[in-house]
């Protein structure tokens, strides 16, 4: 082997890992947010068993799919850090995680085929993979439309893994003459030594597809043996952990117990063949040990290996999961902990999922807000110190939560980005400013009525009546912003505005009212301040309330030209539309209108 045969074997090892990696990112973009809301949500059952077997297939389909035990695991690590998966719910993926990453060497194994008529020639990687180069490329050179590109870079990653395969079994090949190299093969005689060796390629290599593809290459020369393989295949069960040890660095205890739990499955198994190999090495010296091996061979050992370990160590998974929390000191029961540990930098690569963790964070934000509205409610009722305080908490969490989601979203990124993660992305980032002023009018009212109390400020009956009315319409419009942005309801969406339009003028009819009482005497001019320092900020919140539902409705019809400045949910001259606005003024206005009478 020469300096350009080593070149060749770099390049070729090179183009293995570009080729297996592009065909990844392509294969997770064309299954877009779906794979990911898939593996967050589709791990639990009624039946504990069903339960086990969904999460465990879902893992295998998903890891079949982006070819990474290792990306699947670090993405299970960023939902259980973000809250929404159980580490319960992650370990039957985890299982299934470590059988899918057995696909590509399945594919590999079609190196195998050979002589026979002209079919089977073409489906050898070496005639078809120059072909989906040719194809993949030409469509991506072409083609505007993503999805095209997406399917075309599949083709293109598939293509440069084989080419790349080819590569190194070329170098390969004169080697299988060298005796030289086969007495290299013979210093593996040592099973453990084998181990060693295994472990520390994959560890280097980070990726177990590419090992087992390399190893496959070189059963190429003829000197790859069962005895040789299966100790390098069980050093690189325990070097393929590398990544998802690095990757739980820095997460919460909840996330570190996921890849605990991929690196007890790996070891257990590991163990467990070990124990076998040298009963069979030392006692037994069976002659299959010195078979032997091509890409079948090697392809189904290291997928039997994942497999058998996983159905032996699926029914223990609960146990595996208490095991990791006693090792971690970590308790499976709930505990409180910051909203803001949804938005976790390991979903950033993710956009659906990071912005799934961005609703969660704005879920906690409404909540406060509602609750903040509630409050000046009660306030205005009977007025403490302690709810008042409360709310101005509320108020320091809102703002923060306002600050941390917009510069979240500003991190994702933006190139992975779906259209219908861009919709989501304009909803959230629209939403968070509104409901960041809702919470700003709430303050402000709790302010007015803190000064109403402290001036001894009293409303004439009539006055307490016409706030009670309009604070109940107002509160009438948070709690449908809330469904409607959090139930995707556009139905309720659409019926946000007409209740604005009836605020609105239950505003100006409540001034109206006031003024009457201030010239008859039955009202007084502090009292009146108080009154537009109330009933302004409760129209303001109504006027952001309608922009948010806007914004819903923009991303649930999809629509991106939908002017959300000056759009309306339907035709403010309408029927729909008119009879709604009748229906809240009857509601919330008449009452008023009498009062006055």
């Amino acid at each position: 082997m020469d300096v350009i045969d080593i070149l060749q074997l770099f390049g070729g090892v090179g183009l293995f890992l570009f080729g297996m990696s592009y065909m990844g990112q392509s294969l997770e973009r064309l299954a877009g947010n779906g794979m990911e809301r898939i593996l967050q949500t589709l791990t639990t059952s009624k039946k504990k068993v069903v339960g086990l077997l969904k999460g465990f297939i879902l893992g295998l389909v998903v890891t079949g799919i982006i070819q990474s035990s290792s990306a699947t695991t670090i993405m299970l690590i960023g939902f259980v850090s973000a809250g929404m998966m159980k580490v319960n719910q992650a370990i039957p993926v985890v299982f299934g995680a470590n059988v899918g990453s057995c696909v590509t060497a399945q594919l590999l194994r079609l190196g195998d085929l050979g002589g026979g008529g002209i079919i089977l020639q073409l489906l050898k990687p070496s005639s078809f993979a120059p072909m989906l180069i040719a194809v993949g490329a030409f469509i991506i050179v072409k083609s505007k439309k993503q999805k095209s590109r997406d399917v075309a870079g599949i083709l293109l990653g598939l293509g440069v893994l084989f080419t790349g395969m080819t590569f190194m079994e070329e170098v390969f090949a004169p080697l299988k003459e060298s005796p030289e190299f086969r007495e290299l093969f013979t210093s593996f005689s040592n099973p453990f030594l084998g181990i060693i060796i295994g472990f520390l390629l994959c560890a280097l290599i980070q990726s177990s597809s590419a090992f087992v593809g390399i190893l496959q290459a070189l059963s190429a020369t003829g000197s790859i043996t069962c005895g040789i393989a299966i100790p390098m295949l069980i050093g690189q069960n325990l070097g393929k952990c590398i990544t998802i040890v690095l990757g739980s660095i820095g997460a919460p205890k909840k996330a570190k117990r996921v890849s605990l739990a991929y690196l007890l499955f790996n070891i257990i198994g590991s163990l467990m063949l070990t124990i076998i190999l040298c009963i069979l090495y030392y006692k037994v010296k069976p002659d299959f040990l010195d078979a032997v091996m091509n890409r079948g061979n090697i392809a189904n050992m290291h997928m039997g290996f994942n497999f058998v370990t996983a159905i032996i160590l699926l029914p223990f998974a609960d146990r595996l999961g208490k095991l990791t929390g006693k090792i971690l000191r970590d308790s499976d029961e709930k505990a409180e902990v910051e909203e803001f540990r949804y938005l976790d930098n390991r979903l950033l690569g993710t956009p659906g999922i990071a912005l799934k963790a961005c609703s969660k964070v704005i879920e906690a934000m409404a909540d406060r807000i509602l609750k903040n509205y509630y409050l000046c409610v009660d306030l205005f009722v009977e007025y403490t110190e302690k709810d008042f305080q409360a709310l101005m908490d509320n108020e320091a969490f809102i703002d923060q939560a306002e600050t941390a989601l917009s510069n979240y979203c500003l991190r994702i990124n933006r190139n992975l980005l779906t259209p219908d993660n861009r919709l989501v992305m304009s909803e959230i980032l629209n939403s968070i400013s509104d409901y960041e002023r809702i919470g700003d009018y709430c303050v402000r009212m709790a302010y007015a009525i803190q000064d109403m109390h402290e001036k001894k400020i009293s409303f004439s009956t009539a006055g307490i009546n016409e706030l009670t009315s309009i604070m109940s319409a107002t509160k009438k419009t948070l709690d449908m912003t809330r469904e409607a942005f959090f139930e995707d309801d556009e139905k309720k969406a659409s019926r946000i505005e007409p209740l604005y339009d009836a605020i609105k003028k239950m505003r100006v009819v409540i001034q109206e009212h006031h003024i009457k009482r201030l010239q008859e005497g039955t009202c007084t001019v502090p009292a009146g301040v108080t009154l537009f320092d109330l009933i302004q900020p409760m129209e303001r919140i109504a006027s952001h309330s309608r922009n948010i539902s806007l914004h819903v409705i923009k991303r649930i019809r999809g629509d991106q030209d939908f002017d959300e400045m000056h759009g309306h949910a339907f035709d403010p001259e309408g029927e729909e539309y008119q009879s709604l606005q009748v229906y809240y003024m009857n509601k919330y206005l008449d009452p008023i209108l009498q009062e006055g009478d």
